[in-house]
């Protein structure tokens, strides 16, 4: 949006009272644009500041602003109810872009939710709403920065409307509020306040200060149920019981119209006739058929007739004309055997009724399979602990109190305590104590990052050793944590135009064979009535028109779209029933549609490429120090550390003393152990000094490193190694070269990827060294090193700028945002259960050879796709013309309905046995190696 800002540029816009809170802490200096206006916009201060005062704050500090829109826009957030499939997003999407003064919508069906940018001098959220209403579906204003800046409290005392008022007045004269709900009948309010100026607590601490007299306020935290989780738990039991009520009716009417008649004389009841030709079975049938057809089928003519509003034709169009056609039919049947002494025909109740309990069913696993893409949303949040430990320190820096408080309580600038193995609760700065903190979760890097007063700390990392003391900096919307859950947020809801192949169809589909049917009719009804064909060509109890009807109803229901609708669930059903069976979890027929189009993967190194567990790969001798010296010294100084190096060069040192019989049985423990942050520990055993950690340490004691031992250090660098040395008096006693090993199938899977047409691409948190020397090992030529969560996600989207469809492979919450951000994202089932909600396939045995397994499992299921639709479609081309009487002026052959009803059938087995086909399949890897 404009050009790069100086920090003088940052701080002067933090400082201009004009609604930005913060500078996002995740943006480094050197890429600081003019993005707080997308960040902060469509938060909640939308109603505070405008893009021109932005524009106006920066041209004040002396900068050029390029790219601003004169036209003003502001962006809205819709929850929408109601949507089951593409085609329903799609249609959503189309109302909202045709729509008065809006200039962009994106439809997310996964989130069920819609992003919309439209000008607020030409429309507002209200006429938004009422387009999406229009369109058939429900919708809601979801405010900005919905529960970003928001606490939800649960109040005590409140009895009265009085009650009500006191508290309200209360709070919304405290400087900071924003925005004051209450309700009554559950004794509970939510408070939109401003996080720099108050917090939860000062806003308890309002509602209790609020006390008259012996009347008391209290307040505590509520945590609401999450609305998406409801709504969807909701949609589930919708469809499960309109599937099971379908069924209810539906399998009698299959029992009366298929079994029993094969059954004599156990179905010869059936035939009774109860009037003329009209027998007890037809009429059963219809009174069964009826409650199916249009109460339970009822959301299908809806969604029919908002689609044929909009001049569109999705799949609710096709399954009412097949199922009326059908149906109509059958009660033409009906009243004419009722009317008729010797009438004989064919009904098709089982047929609508069967079909609407199929297509609900269907429905029903959809929905189910769905709600599993948002999950990730909830993980993510939860990755903060519960609860802090919350500090007060005299002058003289002595903590005086400790109180367990809530996280969600947390304001900016309290001071908590952080003790080993547990989570930071929010961004933060060190200002007291020194420890190791694992921050892999954001950065990737497994090794634990040093913190000492003055460094940062970032929400949800966790304290591997040592107490420290921290200031909170960023809470609510601006931690890291808090960024990267709004990223992946944005990501699942900027989904890929994909289109799936069935809802292209039926948009020329439907008209063409209603068209098709009414042409047929018309001119067996004109030719009859002008005596161009016989008399005795229209067969008994039948006249002219009722022979033009049944032709043109053949030719609807043999091109009923049913088969269209299997053509692509069943594939995908099989495909990824296969696919767990080999240890490929693929979440739906959406990954699967995106994956055959794959033409690079992008891998994570830590965890993905490698096994993401260090270890001692190589141990030597220097200074005539023996190997049980060694080893001794290295125990006994590891043994009080909980870095993951030391853990690794401590389990080596014990292996090795065990291998080679060492007759001490018990080793000297260290005392004054002390941990040089970012270089390694140190202590005395027995009468020894002992340091051991990486060449840095060494150098602050004065331990001279001869040439032996720096060629030792620099072919260790090379292999991407770390090496860990140990000084014993002054001298450099012994090495250990420590690394995370590569995978083992790693560099197989890369040249067999290379072979498939798709290039392999690195993306990490790690250096660039050790980045390097990983990649030339499995034969990767690009790599990106030392990136970020948010660097990851926009490396990925750099490549996709380049007309490629991406892959991204990872393990960790780091990764989430390029799983997200990548057209198919796959996670290593040992990975965290937020990278494996995040990815469309999961490799449940993390093997990277079922990334191959999954690309080709896709393709050869989208090949398997596009023959079911020549299934579905070529019997309808062969049948329709047979249908509509072609062979009947020379061969007499007459296709009566329920021969188009068998021919409809016949493609839909076609259909699924297609499908099944996919049972054979074979991993490619595997084929291989045999």
């Amino acid at each position: 949006m404009g050009k790069l800002l100086s920090n003088t540029c940052q701080r002067w816009l933090m400082c201009e009272p004009i609604g930005i809170r913060s500078w996002p802490s995740c943006l480094p200096s050197q890429s600081q644009k003019i993005v707080v206006a997308d960040l902060f916009l469509c938060g909640s201060y939308l109603t505070k500041i405008k893009p021109k005062r932005i524009r106006e704050t920066v041209e004040n500090a002396g900068f050029q602003v390029e790219g601003y829109p004169e036209q003003e826009i502001e962006v809205c957030r819709l929850k929408i109810k109601g949507m089951a499939c593409t085609s329903c997003s799609e249609s959503v999407e189309r109302a909202l872009l045709v729509a008065d003064g809006v200039k962009k919508a994106v439809v997310g069906l996964s989130l069920e939710e819609a992003k919309v940018h439209f000008d607020p001098n030409v429309t507002n959220p209200s006429k938004i709403i009422e387009a999406v209403e229009d369109s058939g579906f429900e919708a809601d204003l979801i405010n900005p920065g919905n529960d970003v800046n928001k606490v939800h409290l649960k109040l005590d005392g409140v009895h009265s409307l009085e009650d009500v008022s006191t508290i309200r007045i209360a709070l919304e004269l405290a400087v900071g509020v924003n925005h004051v709900d209450i309700d009554m009948e559950g004794k509970k309010t939510t408070v939109s306040y401003d996080p720099d100026v108050t917090g939860p607590r000062s806003l308890i601490k309002c509602i209790r200060e609020a006390s008259v007299g012996v009347t008391c306020y209290d307040a505590s935290l509520y945590v609401p149920p999450r609305q998406r989780d409801l709504d969807h738990w909701n949609e589930i039991q919708m469809y499960r019981n309109q599937f099971l009520w379908s069924c209810l009716f539906s399998a009698p009417v299959f029992v009366f119209s298929m079994v029993l008649p094969m059954l004599p004389p156990y179905g010869d009841w059936l035939d009774y006739r109860i009037h003329n030709m009209l027998t007890i079975g037809m009429l059963l049938r219809c009174i069964l058929c009826a409650p199916v057809q249009f109460v339970i089928g009822r959301r299908f003519y809806i969604g029919a007739y908002h689609a044929l509003r909009r001049k569109s034709a999705n799949m609710d169009v096709l399954v009412a004309v097949g199922t009326n056609a059908a149906y109509l039919y059958s009660l033409y049947i009906l009243f004419k055997a009722l009317t008729s002494n010797d009438f004989e025909g064919q009904d098709f109740f089982e047929t609508s009724a069967m079909l609407i309990s199929f297509i609900l069913l269907g429905k029903y696993l959809e929905i189910v399979a769905k709600g599993k893409t948002s999950d990730a949303l909830a993980k993510l949040s939860e990755l903060a602990p519960d609860t802090a430990c919350l500090v007060t320190i005299d002058g003289n820096g002595n903590v005086t109190s400790e109180t367990e408080i809530s996280t969600q309580l947390i304001q900016r600038n309290d001071l908590f305590k952080i003790v080993p193995g547990e989570k930071v609760p929010v961004d933060g700065i060190v200002i007291d104590g020194q420890s190791y903190v694992n921050e892999s979760m954001i950065t990737g890097e497994a090794v634990p990052v040093a913190k000492r007063p003055s460094d940062k700390v970032i929400g949800g990392t966790v304290n591997e050793n040592g107490c420290i003391i921290v200031k909170a900096t960023h809470v609510g919307s601006e931690t890291a944590l808090s960024q990267i859950v709004q990223l992946v947020e944005a990501a699942q809801l900027a989904r890929a135009p994909v289109q799936k192949l069935a809802d292209q169809i039926s948009r020329f589909f439907v008209p063409t064979v209603v068209a098709a049917a009414f042409i047929t009719w018309l001119a067996w009804f004109v030719t009859g009535v002008a005596g161009v064909y016989p008399k005795h060509w229209i067969p008994k109890a039948m006249d002219k028109f009722e022979l033009a009807l049944q032709f043109g109803i053949s030719v609807v229901v043999v091109a009923c779209p049913c088969a269209l609708g299997l053509a692509t669930p069943t594939a995908v059903m099989v495909a990824t029933g296969k696919g767990a069976s080999l240890g490929v979890l693929i979440k739906g027929g959406s990954a699967l549609q995106k994956a055959h189009k794959v033409k690079a993967v992008v891998f994570d190194k830590t965890g993905t490429l490698t096994v993401g567990k260090p270890v001692v790969v190589n141990a030597v001798l220097f200074s005539g120090v023996t190997l049980e010296e060694l080893c001794n010294m290295t125990i006994a100084i590891e043994a009080n550390s909980e870095h993951p190096l030391a853990k690794a060069v401590g389990a080596h040192a014990k292996t090795l003393r065990k291998k080679h019989q060492s007759l001490a049985d018990h080793v000297e423990d260290a005392k004054d152990f002390e941990v040089h942050p970012g270089a390694g520990v140190g202590g005395k055993v027995g009468d020894k000094i002992v340091l051991v950690g990486n060449k840095r340490l060494l150098q602050v004691y004065n331990v001279p490193i001869n040439d032996e031992i720096k060629e030792y250090i620099s072919k260790t660098e090379n292999l991407a190694r770390t090496c860990v040395l140990v000084a014993i008096d002054g001298k450099v006693g012994g090495a250990f070269s420590v690394t995370d090993p590569v995978k083992p199938e790693a560099a197989r899977v890369v040249r067999f990827l290379q072979s498939m047409g798709i290039s392999s691409i690195m993306v990490t948190g790690d250096n660039w060294g050790t980045a390097t020397a990983i990649a030339r090992e499995v034969g990767i030529n690009q790599v990106f090193a030392e990136t970020d969560p948010i660097g990851k996600a926009e490396k990925i989207k750099e490549i996709q700028m380049k007309g490629v469809t991406v892959a991204m492979v990872g393990d960790g919450i780091n990764d989430s945002p390029a799983l997200v951000a990548a057209d198919v994202g796959m996670a290593i089932g040992a990975g965290t259960n937020v990278a494996i909600e995040a990815a469309d396939i999961v490799l449940i045995k993390s093997n990277l050879e079922d990334v191959v397994t999954a690309i080709d499992l896709s393709r050869k299921t989208m090949s398997k796709i596009r023959l079911n639709y020549v299934w579905a479609l070529g019997y309808n081309v062969l049948a329709m013309p047979i249908a509509a009487g072609i062979l009947f002026p020379f061969t007499g052959i007459r296709l009566p309905p329920w021969v188009a009803g068998a021919c409809m059938a016949a493609s839909s087995v076609s259909v699924v046995c297609s499908s099944l086909l996919l049972q054979s399949y074979k991993k490619p890897l595997n084929v291989e190696r045999i």
